[in-house]
């Protein structure tokens, strides 16, 4: 170990939002070891990495670290290759997910760098820390890669893992924890009881978790430090129902006062754990129910854990609640998995209402037995970050594109809440809406650029128009609601209205109400169309653009 040795910490980020906890994990570990100088050059995909490069070089440290993300990889190697020319004698360690498969060709390619650690780097890291000067005793760091200067040869110590998951000190106790950023991941749970074949974490057992106590005492803490929005990683929350409530009881403490994003299992609710859920404060849980495909055989091809039924029959019953908002996911290119049963797929989820939905391209990622496994099922994928499917026996490039084309329209008009509700009317009463909207949407040019929800609309009211003229007033009611533009096309054929008694006298008119309550004092709009008028009320004491006050005219009678 090199007296006074300054290691610097190389950290990119996909985005200024995002956070890694990498350094913090580490160095809370060290903290207390005087001997080690610690710096950080933060950055992003989209810095320069010439200046990147300089920012580092101007520590001129003995080792730089960093860790290697599906998205980062690229842009760390750059910044990397750079920085090695102008320091001499600098050591270069790289870890992270990227680094759990095969590491001999990264390391030969890249001659720059040092090492890499495989596996968590908690207690492995410190260890090549002491151990840095004397590659002698690097065959004793769990989970080093490493080539041999002097003969070539290629080194590979396993994978490194922390067994004693609880014993941990927390990144938040380091210096180095970033509490500027909008949302902070709190790990509760190491490994997974699943052995889904596309995550980095499918069998990766036991699973190793922290006591309630520590959860209280973290979450304490995160929360006097003014952090309200939690993104819990705990890949198998459900799996223990009596863990699973005593966690939700913690969050509960925080009603009001947090948000917690979790992912849950939904062919694992049990009826104390439904219980349990439905009885939370509204607002507290965002959950991420992990679907990824409706066909057995796909799953199975997977080899994901949890039928298909008992899976719908769980997410049927989160979305059923109106305390708690549930996200649901598909992969597009697993095995056995076609476009058209994506498709059907997601109108099935539409169908049940769930409040987000997310199409992903599988990524082939290093280390999984989706890897190992791609030749025999007849998988081509990049060879370069992120590793996406390429092409599949039941889906070829194009159809794959086009699943990501559909992605992109789901997260334009279902994900958007001002959509939402006539998109999803589309979907499922509408066979093949998706890909035929979706191909109106690549033919306009708009999927691969920033469109406003206001500019959405604008379309969907063109196309319905055209393709779907008896939901137009639908697409009116949707861009009313939204608080858009009444002197826009979309708004159709809306006047305001300067007496409304009239209207809403129960001897002359029958409404049906929508929400809210009718007021004298409010300004009133009557939409007109074909199938049916809708009254719209705003507040003239609160200068809003959304309507306070709804209700359909099912008769007008006329004097």
């Amino acid at each position: 170990m090199k007296p006074g040795m300054k290691i610097l910490w190389l950290d990119i980020n996909s985005s200024y939002s995002h956070s890694s906890v990498a350094l913090p994990a580490i160095h809370a570990q060290v903290r207390d070891v005087s001997q080690w100088e610690w710096c950080v050059v933060h950055g992003t995909i989209n810095d320069d990495p010439g200046s990147l490069a300089a920012a580092v070089a101007a520590h001129n440290p003995d080792m730089i670290a960093s860790t290697f993300w599906l998205f980062t990889h690229q842009m760390q190697v750059e910044v990397l290759s750079r920085v090695v020319q102008l320091l001499d004698d600098v050591k270069v360690v790289c870890g992270g997910p990227e680094f759990l498969g095969d590491n001999e060709d990264f390391l030969r390619r890249n001659r720059f760098v040092t090492a890499v650690l495989r596996g968590e780097g908690e207690f492995s890291f410190p260890d090549l820390l002491r151990k840095s000067d004397n590659p002698s005793g690097w065959s004793s760091v769990e989970g080093l890669c490493w080539i041999s200067g002097e003969d070539g040869a290629y080194h590979d110590n396993g994978i490194a893992k922390v067994h004693d998951f609880a014993s941990l000190h927390y990144p938040e106790e380091s210096p180095f924890f970033n509490w500027d950023k909008p949302f902070v991941q709190l790990e509760t749970a190491r490994g997974c009881f699943n052995t889904c074949a596309f995550c980095v974490s499918g069998g990766d057992k036991p699973v190793r978790s922290q006591t309630m106590e520590q959860v209280r005492s973290r979450l304490e803490n995160i929360y006097a430090h003014g952090i309200r929005d939690i993104r819990v990683l705990d890949r198998t929350f459900n799996h223990d129902i009596s863990r699973a409530c005593q966690m939700l009881d913690i969050f509960a403490e925080y009603s009001s006062k947090m948000r917690f994003h979790l992912e849950i299992h939904p062919s694992m609710l049990t009826p104390v754990l439904k219980k349990k859920i439905a009885g939370l404060p509204s607002g507290l849980l965002h959950l991420e129910a992990g679907i990824q495909s409706l066909d057995g055989n796909v799953l199975a091809s997977c080899g994901r854990k949890g039928s298909v039924s008992t899976s719908l029959n769980g997410l049927e019953y989160l979305c059923s609640l109106n305390n708690v908002q549930t996200h649901a996911d598909l992969i597009a290119g697993l095995p056995e998995y076609s476009l058209d049963m994506l498709c059907n797929d997601i109108v099935t989820l539409v169908k049940m209402g769930v409040d987000e939905l997310q199409v992903e391209s599988l990524k082939v990622l290093p280390g999984t037995q989706m890897r190992k496994d791609a030749d025999a099922k007849g998988l081509k994928y990049s060879p370069l970050p992120p590793y996406e499917i390429l092409q599949t026996p039941l889906m070829n490039p194009s159809e794959l594109k086009m699943a990501m084309q559909i992605s992109r329209m789901v997260d334009l008009y279902y994900n958007c809440p001002a959509w939402q509700k006539i998109t999803a009317r589309l979907i499922t009463e509408h066979k093949g809406f998706i890909k035929e909207f979706t191909g109106h949407l690549k033919s306009s040019m708009v999927l691969d650029s920033p469109v406003s929800a206001e500019r959405r609309g604008v379309i969907l009211h063109e196309y319905c128009r055209t393709h779907y003229p008896q939901l137009l007033t639908d697409v009116s009611v949707a861009w009313i609601s939204a608080g858009f533009s009444l002197k826009k096309e979309p708004a159709g054929n809306i006047v305001k209205i300067k007496h409304i008694d009239s209207i809403i006298e129960t001897d002359t008119c029958d409404i049906c109400i929508e929400y809210g309550e009718a007021d004298p004092t409010y300004r009133y709009y009557l939409l007109n169309s074909d199938d049916r008028q809708v009254l719209f009320g705003y507040d003239s004491k609160v200068h809003s653009p959304y309507p306070t006050f709804m209700a359909t005219i099912v008769s007008l009678h006329t004097a």
